[in-house]
């Protein structure tokens, strides 16, 4: 059986490691690839975009669906156009999950300069819901990934700011938050959308309809 291929569009395998487990959950065969030329994390407009041409001219290996794991989903629509196997951007799937019933959702993450895109994307795929805006922590990202802690807590006052914008799913914003996401989750009174769970989803669908 073709693995379903989880690229991480940035070149830390720590963060590699982790999606691919986390998408082991919900999916048989999972493999990962990292995109070796890219810095571990992307936070700015020109590593998203250097990303997104960096994975279109991979040479990837066969799969059955690629889930793009990067939350701005560089090159996924470039590679849905060229692979013969379903390909979902991470973004794309969190932004229909949350506005899925019109609900009035918003974006929790830690790359400020990353917003406009951020925006653009969530409007873009979240059209039945109502978009609230972007809710960004305070402090630098690569610090804050340093230190599970403080991640935590600069995403949980994000996500309290953001409820309190009215917002009755938020998504936490990012592969590299994936596990934060999942730790976060019992501690917001509102649902947590996790991009990567939404997408494993999505391709679980595709692969199995029924």
């Amino acid at each position: 059986m073709k693995p379903v291929l989880v690229i991480n569009p940035n070149s830390s395998e720590k963060t590699t490691e982790a999606m691919a487990a986390i998408t082991r959950r919900h999916l048989p065969s999972v493999r990962g690839w990292t995109n070796a030329d890219a810095p571990a994390m992307i936070t700015e407009p020109s590593a998203l975009a250097a990303a997104a041409d960096q994975v279109c001219r991979a040479v990837l290996p066969e799969a059955r669906a690629v889930i793009v794991a990067a939350f701005g989903d560089p090159g996924a629509q470039r590679l849905a156009a060229r692979l013969p196997c379903p390909v979902i951007g991470i973004g794309a799937a969190a932004a229909r999950a949350a506005a899925k019933d019109g609900t009035p959702f918003a974006v929790t993450t830690t790359t400020a300069q990353l917003g406009p895109s951020i925006d653009a994307l969530m409007q873009a795929h979240g059209a039945a819901g109502t978009y609230l805006g972007s809710f960004m922590t305070a402090g630098a990202p690569e610090a804050l990934l340093a230190d599970p802690a403080a991640l935590d807590a600069a995403l949980l006052q994000a996500c309290l700011n953001a409820r309190d914008a009215g917002a009755e799913r938020i998504i936490i914003g990012g592969g590299p938050l994936a596990e934060a996401a999942i730790r976060l989750e019992p501690q917001v009174d509102v649902p947590l959308v996790q991009p990567l769970v939404a997408a494993s989803k999505e391709v679980a669908t595709l692969l199995d309809p029924a």
